[in-house]
């Protein structure tokens, strides 16, 4: 994709939404750097918020912008600054749970080699894990195992969920958290 980057006349006289639809009309990048610029610190607050250190907050701040330059051209965006906001959290919340993901595996790599086990009886372990899940996934409801299947098997947003399940936003919240539970409750076996 080529970007158009032209300085327009009225800089900085137009509203957010004035912004997004002259990018919208006329691809000129320069309308959304200008939405960048103006909430650059709010991007950059949120990211090292959730991050926590700087070259990551950084990286992350660039994805926004690299977010924002496609997305404007393609989504309905009636307030800039919630949906930046949105886009900021979503975009770290991801990170985080990649990069937890990451931490997992490596801890996991580091205790099989401290235990000395085999990589068979791993993947023997691993196995019963995953028909556990599968079993565990079964006994949800249609909704919640929609919904969980969507946000953490295919790193969907809420509002994509959302938008794939037709549920609202607070519906699609309700059934990952009690979808969640009750997977708990299936896995994790009392002491009674």
């Amino acid at each position: 994709m080529r970007l158009r980057f032209l300085w327009p006349k009225k800089e900085t006289q137009l509203s957010d939404q004035e912004l997004i639809e002259e990018y919208k009309k006329s691809s000129n990048s320069w309308y959304a750097g200008e939405l960048f610029r103006r909430y650059t610190k709010l991007i950059t607050a949120v990211a090292y918020n959730y991050l926590q250190n700087n070259v990551d907050t950084e990286d992350a701040v660039m994805e926004v912008f690299e977010i924002i330059l496609r997305d404007l051209q393609q989504h309905e965006v009636n307030n800039f600054k919630t949906w930046v906001y949105s886009v900021t959290k979503h975009l770290c919340l991801k990170k985080l749970r990649k990069n937890s993901m990451e931490v997992m595996n490596v801890d996991k790599v580091l205790h099989n080699m401290a235990a000395d086990e085999s990589p068979k009886i791993e993947a023997i372990r691993l196995e019963e894990q995953l028909e556990k899940l599968k079993d565990a996934l079964i006994r949800l409801t249609e909704e919640q195992k929609k919904c969980i299947e969507l946000f953490y098997f295919k790193e969907k947003s809420y509002k994509e969920v959302s938008d794939i399940t037709g549920f609202s936003v607070n519906e699609v919240k309700s059934y990952l958290q009690n979808g969640k539970r009750n997977l708990k409750g299936y896995l994790v076996p009392t002491d009674e």
